[in-house]
């Protein structure tokens, strides 16, 4: 791995990894105390209308993306608080027509299409210097958000008529959150594709969530484990001449059965040490 980080395109690859690592760990710790992984599924597939729109348009497909991205989290957080036992449904909805607007303008632009496998599975490999500046000012507008929310997005996050007591204006931030979601979606997108996104914003978390005492620790331990995932994912996939999207997602996934297993082992010890501390108590 040494050795490839010769060719400018490693390094570039590198960089977004470690950059994308730091954004799932802070905004997928977010999304998976609120059980948002689904509504983030959601906006990340409707993403794929900004992508045909900004081919159709022969514009940035970053610029695209992100406001067909926006307007879609903005819609499915709207019906969310106001219809939330129907909210599954209108997700869905958006989710497929998302995908079908996509598809239909990909159809429509004259002449030679890119390659969309890039923008489905992710092309982190081929992440082009320009790409590079572009996540640096959208991830560092995500974060200096989020830090400077933090306390409030943290309420809202474990007891939602607690904050609204404390003055927390629930609603407005709720929607700032979900655009920050969407943004970050598109940061991802060029690391593992529309379609592998989720996960990388929710395994990270949802393994760390299980050792950390409080919500920033759990945002530590995430950010580390997706830049142990970014890393393993481009050996693999410079090593075997794999797409690398689908290489970081199985390493990441890799990760979550092993927690699991370990989840399993630790839990039969304690109960065998219980029922040995049992018999022992009972003689």
């Amino acid at each position: 791995m040494i050795e490839a980080l010769q060719f400018e395109f490693m390094r570039n690859a590198l960089f977004a990894g470690l950059f994308a690592s730091l954004i799932c760990g802070v905004i997928g710790t977010f999304v998976v105390v609120n059980r948002l992984v689904f509504l983030a599924g959601g906006i990340a597939h409707a993403a794929y209308g900004g992508i045909g729109l900004a081919l159709f348009l022969g514009i940035p497909y970053i610029i695209g993306t992100l406001g067909f991205s926006l307007g879609a989290a903005l819609v499915m957080t709207a019906v969310t608080l106001r219809a939330a036992h129907r909210s599954d449904t209108f997700i869905g909805v958006l989710w497929a027509v998302g995908m079908a607007v996509g598809v239909i303008l990909i159809d429509l632009t004259p002449g030679y299409n890119v390659d969309l496998m890039s923008y489905l599975f992710g092309s982190i490999l081929a992440v082009p210097s320009a790409d590079i500046w572009w996540m640096i000012a959208m991830g560092a507008a995500v974060l200096i958000l989020t830090l400077y929310y933090y306390r409030d997005l943290t309420a809202i996050s474990y007891d939602v008529e607690f904050a609204r007591l404390r003055g927390v204006p629930v609603r407005g931030l709720y929607f700032l959150f979900m655009a920050l979601v969407a943004v970050s979606i598109v940061f991802i997108i060029r690391v593992v594709g529309l379609i592998l996104v989720i996960a990388l914003l929710s395994i990270p978390p949802y393994i760390a969530e299980k050792y950390a005492g409080s919500l920033g620790i759990m945002m530590g331990i995430a950010v580390v484990l997706s830049i142990i995932f970014n890393i393993a994912g481009l050996w693999l996939a410079y090593v075997f001449d794999l797409t690398s999207g689908p290489c970081i997602i199985l390493a990441a996934a890799a990760g979550f059965f092993i927690s699991l297993a370990a989840d399993a082992i630790i839990m039969k010890s304690r109960k065998y040490s219980d029922n040995s501390d049992n018999k022992v108590a009972a003689k």
